[in-house]
């Protein structure tokens, strides 16, 4: 992940260590080893690498925290990412030197706070994502002298910026302790109920818990219990850059490289046009159809009906543009590219390969098997094979056009990444 993010244009990656931070589940930076490798791997690239220590922690980690930090804060991570007060407070004693960027579940929706942030030392402020365009333009006004960060693209909470207590509730497992198992995306039916005076009020019946009821109450402004749609801002890249937002944010839990590869190519894409005074590219906004998603809003950063916020009809993934297939591994003796199937497609299908220097689209004109004979189908998952491709697309990402007209536009230029050194 942190590999793809870099090489496909994010000028920094954010990991979080599964004790101190809200990415509860085990993954490679949990030792320090791993997380130096991590971080020299960024530094050797010119890039930044931000250790994320954003738990709200109850006593017992408070007793363990500087100790087990002492480490991480010794591989020269470029910041911590930090929301609760007492943890922060330790940090800047204890390490003064530490840069300390305040995470976005600290909340941050005006300048007053911003600058109470910035006087006990806090370098720059993820500001919460239910703010509008306007009030983001705002902040940046009171606080010209402090570094500001917004996330443009990803998972939406629906509760302020993670502060959910649905998973709590259902299962015990506490969103702001890093454990949520995202309960507002389970499947959910209506029963009904007697009407409240005030409001209609609808019991909600879990598909997996048959007979135990939620009551939810809806007003004039709809219900809020329900799954949001994802953030996709990409169409306001050049307002942000105009307002001077310091940072674009892209959240990846429990994605792919293959998320990471697209999103972080498109958003560069949109960054750099933007900068160069160019406007947004449409195709970028397909492409980004292209990944799974819940469906797409633009958050709060306009303000629309409140219903559109909130994806009532489906809570599974949408992607009707292109399917990630398979990843080039390397190629045979014989100049034909292997790639590693991760679902199906076909002899005739047309594709796309996603690669640092450049995106290159064409139509599979044959295919073999790990036997070398030929094969009109890669069935899926589990199964290698062989086709015909250009040279030098060694570990590129592989996506099959699915929608009809899904293919791009014939004018535009193959390479989609305009990154200076990519």
């Amino acid at each position: 992940m942190l590999e793809t993010a870099l090489a496909f244009g994010a000028d920094a990656v954010y990991a979080g260590q599964p004790r101190y931070s809200l990415r509860v589940r085990n993954n490679s930076f949990r030792d320090e080893v791993a997380l130096g490798v991590g971080i020299d791997y960024a530094h050797s690239r010119g890039k930044l690498f931000y250790v994320v220590s954003n738990i709200f922690p109850h006593n017992s980690k408070l007793k363990t925290y500087l100790a087990d930090m002492a480490p991480v804060v010794a591989l020269k991570p470029d910041a911590l990412i930090m929301a609760d007060p007492g943890l922060i407070d330790m940090v800047r004693e204890t390490w003064p030197d530490m840069p300390v960027h305040l995470s976005v579940q600290a909340n941050t929706i005006n300048y007053a706070a911003v600058r109470f942030w910035k006087k006990l030392g806090i370098s720059r402020v993820i500001l919460s994502r239910e703010l509008s365009l306007d009030q983001v333009a705002e902040i940046r006004q009171e606080c010209p002298d402090m570094e500001l960060e917004v996330f443009v693209h990803g998972a939406l909470c629906i509760a302020y910026s993670g502060r959910c207590l649905l998973s709590g509730y259902f299962n015990h497992r506490d969103p702001n302790q890093g454990a949520c198992t995202n309960s507002c995306r389970w499947e959910y039916d209506t029963k009904p109920a007697t009407v409240a005076p005030d409001g209609d009020v609808y019991l909600l019946e879990e598909k997996e818990r048959p007979g135990s009821y939620l009551p939810v109450e809806e007003d004039e402004h709809g219900t809020y219990i329900l799954n949001s749609k994802d953030l996709r801002a990409i169409e306001h890249v050049q307002r942000l850059t105009e307002i001077g937002v310091d940072s674009l944010k892209i959240e990846g839990r429990t994605k792919s490289p293959y998320y990471v590869a697209r999103t972080c190519q498109s958003y560069r894409q949109a960054i750099d046009d933007a900068v160069a005074g160019r406007p947004l590219d449409p195709a970028l906004l397909r492409e980004l159809d292209g990944l799974a998603n819940r469906g797409y809003t633009g958050g709060f950063y306009e303000r629309h009906p409140d219903r559109e916020y909130q994806n009532y009809l489906k809570s599974h993934s949408e992607s009707d543009r292109s399917l990630y297939v398979g990843d080039v591994l390397a190629y045979n003796a014989a100049g034909q590219a292997e790639i590693e199937v991760k679902n199906r497609f076909s002899v005739g299908d047309r594709i796309e390969l996603i690669h640092p220097r450049g995106n290159l689209e064409l139509t599979i004109a044959s295919m073999q098997g790990r036997d070398n004979t030929p094969v009109s189908v890669a069935p899926g998952s589990g199964h290698r094979v062989s086709i015909p491709l250009p040279a030098g697309y060694e570990g590129a990402f592989v996506a099959r056009f699915v929608a009809e007209g899904g293919g791009s536009d014939s004018t535009r230029p193959q390479t989609a990444l305009r990154a200076a050194g990519y």
